[in-house]
């Protein structure tokens, strides 16, 4: 059972961080941007969207890491974009940005209803991976709300950060990979995922017990 809840954890964190990065693409579609449509990135293809370390030896390190108890997390490549052909050149890119985080809330919001309001099967695993899809999505939209490159977050600060903090964001931008992976392994991710644990016991009344 253990090997079915790791496997199926995979493969939603693969297909969520698949879906977050078209959504990313079709709004800025929407806004006259086809940058992510040319380069073939509007796909559910998961060869299109790996990134080598976010995708494969991130998760895989942190699979052995926790023996396997999670959470297992990592990234996709970023969607490219050309803000310049934005309809919206004011908000375009904080649009694009947010759709991310916010198709991930919107899956988790939906899947953690189901728990709660439909009369399931109240037997393992069928619970237990509803509940997966559901905490995997709360995690991954507040992971990239987190303010540091190359996370949405980092677009949402820098769209509103003021230009006497340009030094900031030119350390951001230089050396945003190293401090995200600090903040993974020294306590940033273990503090998301209560926040997400609790965000799935608000939406589905019942506590989380798998990644405890």
């Amino acid at each position: 059972m253990e090997l079915v809840i790791t496997i199926f954890s995979l493969i939603v964190l693969l297909f969520s961080v698949i879906i977050h990065e078209l959504a990313h693409g079709s709004v800025a579609l929407a806004l006259g941007d086809q940058t992510a449509k040319y380069e073939g990135r509007l796909t559910l293809n998961p060869l299109k969207h790996l990134d080598p370390f976010g995708s494969v030896i991130l998760p895989l390190l942190l699979l052995f890491a926790t023996a396997g108890q999670g959470p297992i997390f990592g990234w996709a490549k970023p969607v490219p974009i050309n803000p310049y052909n934005f309809k919206d050149q004011k908000w375009g890119t904080l649009k694009v940005a947010i759709s991310g985080p916010a198709t991930n809330f919107a899956i988790a919001i939906i899947f953690g209803l189901i728990i709660r309001f439909v009369n399931l099967p109240q037997t393992l695993p069928f619970v237990e991976l509803l509940g997966i899809i559901t905490i995997y999505n709360f995690l991954w939209g507040l992971f990239n709300l987190v303010p540091i490159p190359p996370l949405d977050g980092s677009w949402i600060l820098f769209k509103f950060l003021p230009q006497k903090w340009i030094k900031a964001r030119v350390f951001l931008h230089q050396y945003g990979l190293f401090v995200l992976i600090f903040f993974i392994f020294f306590g940033g991710l273990a503090g998301l995922n209560v926040l997400a644990q609790w965000m799935y016991s608000l939406v589905t009344g019942a506590p989380f017990w798998l990644m405890q």
